[in-house]
């Protein structure tokens, strides 16, 4: 079975999806944290900007070899590893979240790793999560969620997780929402059939609690 979670940015769907995972026992694909492998490996190239010629991103995504481990049985996050290299903590950074979704952007990008995802989740049971798994990657998903919620709450929660300032985070994220639901090529939107949940004022195991629920009703 396949549980695709999309969303904005702050709307709990790494937090949710790995702890949905621990709880059904599947398999969790956090598939934001691919193309952000590829945009830090385009900053590392790049000498801390993108390189601009044509192409090059699509190259550093077919090349990428991106992995996933597990984490610890007490509960803690598993690791991304990039070319056998752990870039956990080094792609969660602003700029590469900055750089991601410009990458994300990228029709070759996407292409290359909707590929790399098809193929990750094509047998077994996973949790899939991003802003276009029930949309491009897996349309014919059992169960599609699209988390949403309030734009100051999203904002707390990054800043928190960042240890950013608010104002800040809000103002990136504005950026990004555009970008993200305006880009020609997989414009993050709810797919059709997908669950509408708003994670305002919610904790992460109501959340986890209700979508199990549907999940047992499936």
């Amino acid at each position: 079975m396949l549980v695709a979670i999309d969303g904005p940015a702050g709307a709990g769907k790494s937090t949710v999806a790995r702890a949905l995972a621990r709880e059904l026992g599947f398999t969790y694909l956090d598939s934001g944290a691919m193309y952000r492998c590829v945009a830090f490996a385009g900053l590392e190239q790049g000498g801390g900007a993108l390189p601009e010629r044509p192409g090059a991103l699509g190259e550093l995504a077919r090349a990428a070899g991106i992995e996933f481990a597990a984490g610890d049985a007490d509960g803690a996050p598993g690791r991304v590893l990039l070319d056998g290299r752990d870039v956990s903590e080094e792609i969660r950074t602003p700029e590469v979240s900055e750089a991601a979704s410009v990458v994300a952007a990228d029709p070759d990008v996407r292409a290359a790793l909707v590929a790399k995802q098809r193929e990750l989740i094509a047998a077994g049971d996973w949790v899939a999560e991003g802003r276009d798994i029930g949309t491009v990657v897996a349309p014919d998903a059992e169960l599609k969620i699209f988390l949403t919620a309030d734009s100051g709450e999203r904002a707390r929660r990054r800043a928190a997780e960042l240890g950013a300032d608010v104002a800040t985070v809000l103002a990136e994220q504005t950026m990004r929402d555009e970008r993200d639901s305006t880009r020609e090529h997989s414009p993050l939107q709810a797919a059709a059939g997908a669950v509408l949940l708003d994670t305002t004022g919610l904790g992460v195991d109501e959340v986890v609690g209700r979508i199990a629920e549907l999940v047992a009703g499936r």
